[in-house]
């Protein structure tokens, strides 16, 4: 049984490692591709191994910037992109869990009606409604500023769910302790359902953080400017119609740098995610 058991374990991490190689290899080629000079590429010509112009072509991206077809640096892009991802993931689980606490803690008429056409609003994404959507930004005045790349995106028909599902299942007794103890619903909410509710929103804040990291029409709409450009919009500007005029190791350079504030997210809030998707008792 012992043998059996390696055996198995032995070929669980055969097929894992193959796994992992498939996922990785070509973000292997887009870092190693962001190394080398535009000729290597543009010629069939990339090894499998870093080149000499890695600082050379990330600091060129990063704080000089491309060619004519987007002048402005990733930083630039990157802090845009950020904000825009924040606006979105903190405004997301604010107005879910208000919404959420409201529907299942208060008694109001219509209580369960306001919840399903919150429900409904699944059925209607954003390119549903981009353009009366687009015009009302326009008409408030909001087109290439932070408000109107992130408030039309902030409410959420999934967030609102998700707590709501979840605040279920908090004990009705832990509501009947804190009215004994004289607390009202503010503190209710702040001191008991906000800190059982941790692993949950830590779980929501990455899949939404994400989510308006990898934003790509809503943004390209509503901004003009190259200065308030997100960073997916400046790898399409810098991916142009003829191969010869694209600059590939900076466009390599920008996909790479594009990736790592989702992985950071990720990767430090990993636990907190899984056990926000994973954990059904408290």
């Amino acid at each position: 049984m012992v043998e059996d058991r390696r055996l198995g374990d032995a070929i669980a991490y055969v097929i894992l490692s193959i796994g992992v190689l498939i996922v990785a290899f070509p973000v292997w080629l887009t870092f190693v591709a962001s190394t080398w000079d535009n000729a290597t590429i543009i010629n069939g010509q990339l090894p499998l191994w870093p080149g000499p112009h890695l600082f050379e072509n990330y600091y060129r991206i990063l704080f000089v910037g491309a060619s004519s077809s987007t002048r402005e640096p990733v930083a630039s892009m990157m802090l845009n992109s950020f904000v825009m991802a924040m606006a979105i993931a903190l405004g997301k689980i604010v107005i879910s869990v208000l919404s959420a606490y409201a529907i299942v803690y208060y008694r109001f008429p219509f209580r369960m009606a306001a919840f399903w056409i919150i429900f409904v609003t699944l059925m209607l994404p954003v390119e549903v409604r981009i353009f009366p959507t687009f015009k009302v930004v326009s008409d408030l005045s909001m087109l290439d500023t932070y408000q109107g790349l992130a408030v039309p995106l902030i409410a959420s028909a999934t967030g609102t769910l998700l707590f709501r599902q979840f605040f279920m299942t908090i004990p009705d007794e832990l509501l009947e302790a804190s009215k004994i103890d004289g607390a009202g619903p503010f503190r209710f909410f702040k001191d008991t359902v906000v800190p059982l509710s941790l692993t949950t929103i830590a779980a929501l804040f990455v899949i939404q953080f994400i989510y308006g990291w990898n934003q790509y029409l809503w943004p390209l709409l509503v901004t003009t400017r190259d200065s308030m450009q997100t960073i997916v919009i400046g790898i399409r500007k810098m991916i142009v119609t003829s191969d010869a005029l694209t600059e590939w190791q900076l466009a390599m350079a920008t996909a790479m740098l594009a990736m790592l504030p989702p992985v950071l997210v990720v990767v430090l809030m990993q636990r907190l995610f899984v056990k926000g998707l994973v954990e059904t008792e408290k």
